[in-house]
């Protein structure tokens, strides 16, 4: 795909969760790479809901800024999850309602913060991992992903929001939302001891779509 067209993806998906309330004001922030090993970034407080394609942060394949706005203080946790998680184009970052709420439950598991409860959010998001709460752009949550050496593909920053990586940008908002209403059914389902699917469900969805849901 030309950087033209990638350039409105970005922009048409992130206007599109900004509309639908997964994310507010100039929070959340979106990357995609590039063919020539470079990547496009959202800017710094910049909404989601108002970007322009011309004005996203470029940044070459050595990973630095070269054109654009300034980009997001997020920058080096995109980056992280590029180099830990092979075949990633894409990452998305939400302060999506739901997902932080779930991050600041005190008995949620850090190595699997949701159980299976649908069948997509086995095959679209496998397991979530819950990194530990750091301040927004602080180098220590890139190096806690790079700790999690490429298992996930999701995760859940505590008091903040989740961070998905995708094999496309749809397929990174298409995991993000999932894990969204995931998190959203939990919590309605809270203290009511719902039925989740089996591990002999987990491994045939595995099987059958090649899932990610590494601890059933």
């Amino acid at each position: 795909m030309s950087e033209s067209r990638l350039r409105e993806q970005v922009c048409l998906f992130a206007r599109s969760m900004f509309e639908r309330g997964l994310t507010h004001g100039s929070s959340g922030n979106i990357s995609v790479s590039l063919d020539d090993g470079g990547l496009l970034m959202t800017p710094t407080d910049a909404s989601l809901g108002f970007l322009d394609p011309a004005r996203l942060s470029r940044f070459d394949a050595q990973g630095r800024f070269v054109d654009g706005d300034k980009p997001t203080k997020e920058a080096s946790l995109h980056r992280a999850l590029y180099e830990s998680r092979s075949g990633s184009r894409a990452v998305v970052h939400l302060h999506s309602t739901h997902s932080v709420a779930l991050s600041m439950l005190p008995d949620i598991d850090p190595v699997s913060v949701l159980p299976p409860l649908t069948p997509y959010y086995v095959m679209r998001v496998g397991d979530t991992a819950l990194v530990p709460y750091h301040r927004p752009g602080d180098p220590a949550v890139a190096d806690a992903i790079r700790g999690l050496a490429g298992r996930y593909a999701s995760v859940l920053l505590a008091n903040h929001g989740p961070v998905v990586a995708g094999t496309s940008l749809t397929a990174a908002v298409n995991a993000i939302e999932e894990l969204e209403e995931t998190a959203r059914l939990f919590l309605l389902l809270r203290g009511l001891h719902p039925r989740t699917l089996s591990p002999t469900q987990v491994d045939e969805l595995g099987q059958v779509f090649g899932n990610g849901h590494h601890h059933g």
